[in-house]
């Protein structure tokens, strides 16, 4: 059986703001911790806080700002801990770039109608955005390029949690990422 350090790996979950990556993520991360599998969760409002608190949502921020994720997380990848990354990453170029620098990279795709994403905006991002106080939100006033070949697709709106993330586990199985034990065997 492989160290953790030699099946490291990445997952992005991308998707509008309220598509539900982060009740993903964190179900992910749970699941993983479960079958003894310790990931880290970038999360990137967390990442942002902490790493560029007074940076802004334009084009050069938002590129700054990804490039540093991608970073963190080839990072930890290298360093033989798992990633769980929860970003938007509205251009397709900012995942891209995580792509290519994680050798074991898995994008995952949350896709919510827009209409659904602002009924829910936990956060105020929408309604920020409708009263002119938030520019660039994705998928309104900023463009989100929605993946064109994810290694997985999750219903927003439909899939429950735990389906979400039987399907990345899945992949994850399939790529050979992730090996599971079973009754001392590898699954």
């Amino acid at each position: 059986m492989p160290s953790d350090r030699d099946t490291a790996f990445a997952v992005w979950l991308t998707g509008l703001p309220a598509s539900g990556k982060s009740t993903v993520a964190l179900a992910l991360a749970a699941e993983l911790a479960g079958k003894g599998v310790r990931a880290a969760l970038l999360e990137s409002d967390a990442v942002r806080r902490e790493i560029a608190p007074n940076a802004g949502y334009g084009e050069a921020e938002r590129d700054a700002f990804y490039a540093t994720l991608a970073f963190l997380a080839r990072v930890l990848v290298l360093h033989g801990v798992p990633v769980i990354v929860d970003a938007t990453a509205n251009r397709r170029a900012y995942r891209d770039r995580a792509r290519e620098g994680i050798p074991l990279f898995l994008e995952v795709h949350i896709r919510c109608p827009l209409a659904v994403c602002q009924a829910r905006d936990p956060k105020g991002i929408y309604r920020r955005g409708a009263d002119g106080t938030a520019r660039n939100v994705p998928g309104v006033s900023a463009p989100y390029e929605p993946p064109l070949e994810p290694e997985v697709v999750v219903d927003g709106e439909r899939d429950e949690p735990a389906v979400a993330v039987g399907r990345i586990i899945s992949a994850l199985v399939k790529k050979g990422f992730l090996r599971l034990r079973t009754l001392g065997k590898d699954v």
